[in-house]
């Protein structure tokens, strides 16, 4: 998982521009069980690489960076109120489950903001992101993606689901 996490670093740049590989590869070493959170972010399509420093804590922020939404974590509604409250047509699952699951946060808007600074991303799809209580409590949960050069946030039913909606995790290392 490393020579994979180098070779993306070192092939995308512009997604932490002043960090250097030996700073990452120092913090991994110290987080082994990062390394396991990533490669199931890895085999569930994220691709993931690091967009530099959390401001609040200094720790780096690893999160999928694949181009569109990732391929293994889509087709599911918000969270698993909204799962077991659709009675028709169920998803296989929910967003929040798949996150615990993989052991990542959802991106929060801040978060899918910064990320599309740095690089074009959800240009086909969508990704759902963590939502306000005040929101969620009213039965809906927000998404986001790419389109004519902007990135929109979006809100949906909670429980509706897309075979181009996904979601994008993070860690802190």
């Amino acid at each position: 998982m490393l020579e994979i996490l180098k070779t993306r670093f070192l092939e995308h740049r512009n997604l932490h521009p002043g960090l250097e590989w030996s700073e990452v590869e120092h913090r991994l070493r110290e987080a082994p069980a990062a390394i396991a959170v990533l490669q199931k972010m890895e085999e569930s399509g994220g691709e993931p690489d690091t967009m530099g420093y959390d401001v609040k804590t200094g720790k780096l922020i690893f999160c999928d960076c694949a181009k569109e939404s990732p391929v293994g974590r889509r087709s599911l509604c918000y969270d698993e109120k909204a799962l077991h409250g659709r009675t028709k047509n169920p998803p296989p699952g929910s967003a929040e489950r798949k996150a615990k699951e993989i052991g990542v946060s959802m991106m929060t808007e801040e978060l899918y903001r910064r990320l599309q600074s740095l690089d074009s991303f959800d240009l086909k799809t969508s990704s759902w992101i963590a939502t306000p209580d005040d929101i969620r409590s009213k039965g809906g949960a927000l998404f986001c993606e790419r389109r004519y050069d902007t990135v929109f946030t979006f809100h949906n039913g909670a429980d509706s689901y897309y075979s181009v909606r996904g979601f994008r995790g993070y860690i802190l290392v």
